[in-house]
């Protein structure tokens, strides 16, 4: 928060998961405290996107991390760039649904939200 474009925003959004130690209010009430124009996005319990992400580390855990035996980390990239190639040739990709007009709706609610607490 303290580098550019970040310090000068007027809003920037932080997308966090919903652990107990960043959700809720408290947690929303915290963070603005000490940056006034974060506006925190709680993502949902049961993120079928988030388990997408979750299940591709998991498949690099499996087939590329272990065991860790990389002589250097020039041969992990290498192994990592490797294995991003071949799984990009059998992998599908998933069905976003958070579209714009979500998004746009998400704003309004917010913007709303941080009115009615300034008055």
């Amino acid at each position: 928060m303290s580098q550019e474009p970040y310090r000068s925003a007027a809003r920037v959004f932080w997308i966090i998961d919903n652990c107990s130690t960043r959700r809720g209010q408290k947690c929303v009430q915290r963070l603005q405290a000490r940056w006034p124009s974060i506006i925190p996005v709680h993502t949902p319990i049961h993120a079928s996107w988030l388990n997408q992400i979750e299940i591709y580390f998991s498949v690099i855990q499996r087939k590329v991390l272990m065991p860790n035996d990389f002589d250097s980390l020039s041969k992990l990239e290498a192994a990592l760039l490797a294995f991003q190639e071949s799984y990009e040739k059998s992998a599908d990709p998933f069905q976003w649904i958070f579209a714009r007009e979500d998004l746009a709706k998400l704003i309004i609610r917010l913007n709303a939200n941080s009115l009615a607490q300034a008055a």
